[in-house]
């Protein structure tokens, strides 16, 4: 008997089976994010959503965003551990838009490899699908490409862009911002998304399976911990916060002075805060300099929320875990200093 010829294009490292397989085994998780607002999703050559509750809204706006989660993904590839990026890749792209005031609508995403494991995929769809499910959003769509050639063998990579609404009345940051405004700190997971370059650069070499005594947990743990979402602990605070600041890649240095205007600068005093141990550990292993710290790291504060300073403990009182006071806004330049 004859067997069946080999298809040329998984001869060139392409498997449309593989591809469909895929499908298959995230199919589920992608439904269970599903609302009655989505009208078409996988399987269909655009998602569907629908926009009839806007029209209950006064004047809508939307707000978009797309990220990536960086080299991040090469650890995660290392170690055989996918779901945790899906996490990264929501909550990261959750949080760029919830500065501005916006709750999610819809996610799609974007996950590329050398050769595609269907099993891996699977798994890196289905941490999507639970961010989403977390936060009422909808999985819409997404694509999957397999590049030989372009990435190098058992790596890959992963995109995503978010979709959410706010009223234009609420968009933040507002424009009452004023020198006496206080700086709210809500606690990192870890690092996020940021910073993993240096960090894989600190601990090449190191077993990452090795708990250290800083840690008191495997390495890996530490730095795989997903990125966390704050819409949840800011949901009943939004409405009297002034500005929020999602501490990414450039850290205090670069994303505080984003929402700031030209004639204000903020003041974070160090040591207001615990620092996780991880951050230490990875100054101490690298050398380097804390300015350089705060500029790529979180340092253990993930988002921050500018407040008048007569709101400072009503506020702290609706976000439901601890906060920290770390500084002010003083009349200057737009910039940070940290003291």
């Amino acid at each position: 008997m004859r067997s069946s010829p080999k298809s040329a294009y998984a001869v060139a490292g392409v498997s449309i089976d593989a591809g469909n397989r895929a499908v298959e085994l995230m199919r589920d998780s992608v439904r269970s994010t599903y609302g009655p607002q989505v009208l078409a999703g996988i399987g269909a050559f655009g998602g569907l959503f629908s926009a009839a509750a806007l029209k209950d809204m006064n004047d809508p706006v939307l707000v978009a965003s797309t990220d990536g989660v960086g080299t991040k993904v090469k650890l995660a590839a290392q170690v055989g551990r996918f779901d945790s990026i899906g996490h990264d890749i929501v909550n990261h792209c959750i949080d760029d838009i919830l500065v501005q005031g916006a709750q999610p609508l819809f996610f799609l995403d974007y996950v590329a490899s050398s050769q595609l494991d269907p099993e891996m995929v699977a798994a890196v769809v289905g941490g999507i699908a639970a961010a989403c499910r977390e936060a009422g959003c909808a999985l819409l769509g997404g694509e999957t490409a397999e590049m030989p050639g372009v990435y190098q063998p058992n790596e890959f990579d992963i995109a995503g862009t978010i979709v959410g609404v706010v009223e234009r009345v609420a968009v933040l940051p507002r424009a009452d911002l004023c020198a006496g405004d206080v700086l709210i700190g809500l606690t990192s997971s870890g690092p996020h998304t940021n910073g993993y370059s240096l960090a894989r650069k600190v601990f090449e070499g190191v077993a990452l399976e090795s708990v250290m005594p800083e840690l008191g947990r495997p390495l890996i743990d530490a730095l795989l911990e997903p990125h966390r979402s704050y819409l949840q602990p800011l949901g009943a605070a939004l409405h009297a916060i002034k500005a929020l600041a999602h501490i990414t890649g450039g850290g205090f240095i670069e994303n505080i002075p984003r929402v700031l205007p030209d004639d204000l600068r903020a003041v974070v005093r160090l040591g207001s805060w615990p620092v996780p141990p991880l951050f230490s550990l990875i100054q101490q292993r690298g050398d380097i300099a804390s300015n350089e710290m705060y500029r790529v790291f979180n340092m253990g504060i993930g988002m921050i929320a500018v407040v008048g300073a007569n709101d400072v403990e009503a506020i702290r009182g609706l976000i439901p875990e601890e906060t920290f006071v770390i500084g002010e806004l003083t009349a200057g330049d737009k910039l940070v200093v940290l003291q």
